[in-house]
């Protein structure tokens, strides 16, 4: 996907045990679609995952579910 993500709003979790050092950034693209971009906090300018709206929400519900959580397995 070739797109200008410059205006990306780049947040990380408060969770991130380092202050962002070693985690993923996400954030809205500027263009007000919905879609929420991914990247990796230490290589910004490696390549961006972007997912749709439906698809975010997706994930954080099952976040939310703890479909993610591995470690309780």
């Amino acid at each position: 996907m070739t797109e200008d993500l410059a205006d990306v709003a780049w947040r990380v979790s408060t969770r991130s045990p380092d202050g962002g050092g070693q985690c993923v950034e996400a954030g809205p693209p500027a263009d007000g679609s919905g879609r929420v971009a991914v990247r990796h906090s230490r290589r910004p300018g490696a390549e961006v995952i972007v997912y749709t709206h439906a698809e975010w929400r997706a994930f954080v519900g099952g976040v939310k579910n703890g479909e993610f959580d591995f470690s309780a397995r």
